[in-house]
């Protein structure tokens, strides 16, 4: 039966998605540990200082060598009580068996004192169209991480996550340095707002294909969507469509809503089953 045609409205703030069971903590699931630690320099980023907490989860096993997933904005994305709850996903999907025995490395953007105030050193870091900030994850953090447990030396065993300019900082540290992340999980990245554009669209046509696996999303009413110039949700598509041209093994997710947290939160379960499938399903 015909359905009646429904307009979309211009206004999508009161668009929300309903987290399905794998972001809930569960009665049946042992929780994993977290560990917090502080990194008071760095070689990197001069003068920053941040905290990074490692997740394990429940019967994880020190001696045998892990894959691992950096997630941009370290805490915001771990909390329990916030739109991803990525420690929680990944203790749901490691009881299930979805996922390979991972490590979660949840890294907070860097602060820096600017005339005596501490202020947040995030765009600096994750908007730069450079190797520093992947070199800063694989030099400075994961060697800590390594201090504690055995960690895969294969690049395909590292992804990283991050939404907004977190996302486009994960596409970035993953393009810069193939050979130590190769998954990447983007929502609602900030390509539109990079300092020199967004190079991606380019590179991808010009330079050879590699192995690099991704899940891009982007959200219909993402800043300036009905705008020619800076539009985000255009930048998303257009990336995308030059990953499809370039015969990337990737996927595009689409949602309604504008630039929140809500719809990649939901969507991070299955991300990450996609992400770490074995190869050749899906």
């Amino acid at each position: 039966m015909p359905l009646p045609f429904a307009s979309m409205p211009l206004s999508q703030d009161d668009v929300t998605y309903e987290y399905g069971a794998d972001s809930t903590v569960r009665p049946d699931v042992r929780p994993g540990t977290v560990e917090r630690i502080s990194i008071g320099s760095s070689e990197r980023f001069p003068g920053t200082t941040r905290t990074v907490w490692v997740h394990r989860t429940a019967g994880h096993r020190a001696d045998e060598p892990s894959a691992v997933m950096f997630f941009n904005d370290g805490w915001w994305y771990l909390d329990p009580d916030s739109d991803v709850r990525g420690g929680v996903v990944l203790d749901n999907l490691a009881a299930r068996g979805d996922v390979p025995q991972m490590i979660g490395v949840f890294v907070d953007p860097g602060v820096i004192e600017v005339d005596g105030l501490p202020t947040k050193h995030r765009n600096a870091e994750y908007d730069a169209f450079d190797d520093t900030y992947a070199g800063f994850l694989l030099q400075e953090v994961l060697p800590i991480v390594q201090t504690r447990f055995a960690v895969s030396d294969d690049p395909m065993m590292r992804g990283i996550c991050g939404g907004s300019s977190g996302g486009n900082a994960a596409v970035t540290a993953a393009w810069c340095r193939p050979d130590g992340i190769g998954r990447v999980i983007a929502f609602n990245p900030s390509f539109a707002q990079m300092p020199d554009g967004n190079p991606f669209p380019t590179l991808l046509a010009s330079e050879p294909r590699r192995q690099t696996r991704i899940v891009l999303h982007a959200a219909h009413r993402d800043l300036h969507w009905n705008e020619p110039e800076g539009n985000w949700f255009a930048e998303s598509l257009e990336t995308a469509a030059s990953l499809a041209r370039a015969g990337y093994d990737f996927r595009l997710v689409l949602g309604d809503g504008g630039h929140s947290p809500n719809h990649g939160g939901v969507l991070l379960p299955d991300a990450l089953r996609w992400l770490w499938r074995p190869h050749g399903r899906w």
